[in-house]
């Protein structure tokens, strides 16, 4: 029995790389922080949940954090407005 591992690390429909201000809008199983990054918003059903995820919302999310979704969520969308992340697609 074999097993896409792979697949699983970065999920079945793949990455995206997010790396400009401009907002994103795509069904998103975790969010994997490449460089220092601070988020605009980060939403769930279209609405902004970003101090959810994070303390203060301010500062810049070091690189090589995940965020997941809590709940068997996803993440709806994202605007960045500094740095870049790679979105795990669901």
């Amino acid at each position: 029995m074999s097993s896409n591992i792979i697949g699983e690390l970065a999920g079945n429909m793949g990455t995206f790389v997010v790396n400009t201000t401009t907002e994103v809008t795509k069904y998103i199983d975790a969010i994997v922080v490449l460089e220092e990054t601070i988020f605009t918003s980060i939403k769930v059903n279209g609405v902004d949940a970003k101090n959810t995820y994070i303390q203060d919302a301010t500062l810049a999310v070091k690189a090589g954090a995940i965020i997941t979704p809590i709940n068997d969520l996803q993440f709806s969308g994202l605007q960045l407005s500094s740095g870049s992340v790679a979105l795990v697609l669901g």
